[in-house]
């Protein structure tokens, strides 16, 4: 399977790629920093900077699945106030028609969205109507599920949307799923102060939830920390993606989809 992720942060979509086997042929990301991480750990992919100045018809023909985180900063709960949550009306989150954009160009197979979960409801859930009919009319099936980094076993919720939108010729059997291989459960963690930081434990064994601070001078310790930490606070759990993408090759393997 060839893969091109957007907005791609510090890789969370094409670490999972990579866990599959996939070929990671190129990745788009706006920030220079997350950029420069990208073409260190994928140094054979393609690398794109701005999403409205990039081509993606190059691809088209040749890619079988894209993905994206596409901006939340417009749909997230934390925007309450000044002009609050404007969600696809947003600049940022906005960009989901520069998404759309760059899947119609390339037209593949599937392509696997991530967002807040709380874009199925900005605009009094006039956005995801939007969003379902976008891809509807690009020729787009779609199938979404709110994940839970808990349902895989992570020690903490960070409850995401996922949709997997694929080409209206394939055909799901019924009741199945691209989400098979994610519990509708999670699993119960509790918490501990440990200095400037926290301990979590599932149950097991306890583990530092992040590393603790040093020192500390108008805020984190340095710019890279920052930078760092930043990449981390946007970035998608790989775990999720690579069910969803292992859920997707055995039914393109099992439908010999061309």
């Amino acid at each position: 399977m060839r893969h091109i992720s957007l907005f791609s942060g510090i890789g969370g979509f094409d670490l999972a790629a990579e866990w599959m086997g996939w070929q990671n042929v190129a990745h788009c990301e706006f920030e220079e920093y997350k950029r420069q991480r990208l073409k260190i750990r994928f140094p054979n992919s393609i690398s794109y900077g701005d999403i409205e100045n990039t081509d993606f018809s190059v691809h088209r023909g040749d890619i079988d699945i894209l993905t994206g985180g596409f901006p939340c900063q417009d749909a997230s709960i934390a925007k309450q106030d000044g002009k609050g949550q404007q969600g696809l009306q947003g600049e940022r989150t906005g960009l989901f028609f520069e998404f759309c954009r760059a899947i119609d160009e390339s037209r593949p197979n599937y392509v696997v969205a991530e967002n807040v979960a709380n874009i199925l409801k900005t605009n009094k859930g006039e956005d995801f109507s939007r969003i379902l009919t976008e891809l509807s009319t690009m020729g787009y099936n779609a199938e979404w599920r709110v994940c839970r980094a808990s349902e895989v076993g992570a020690p903490h919720h960070s409850a995401r949307l996922y949709l997997v939108a694929y080409s209206s010729s394939i055909r799901l059997q019924k009741d199945d799923t691209f989400f098979k291989y994610i519990q509708e459960k999670t699993l119960p963690f509790t918490w501990k102060p440990s200095g400037t930081s926290l301990q979590i434990s599932t149950g097991g064994k306890w583990v530092l939830c992040e590393p603790p601070l040093i020192r500390v001078d108008h805020g984190l310790s340095n710019k890279l920390a920052g930078q760092q930490i930043h990449g981390y606070g946007n970035a998608i759990v790989p775990e999720i993606a690579f069910r969803i993408f292992k859920a997707i090759q055995e039914y393109h393997d099992a439908t010999n989809i061309k």
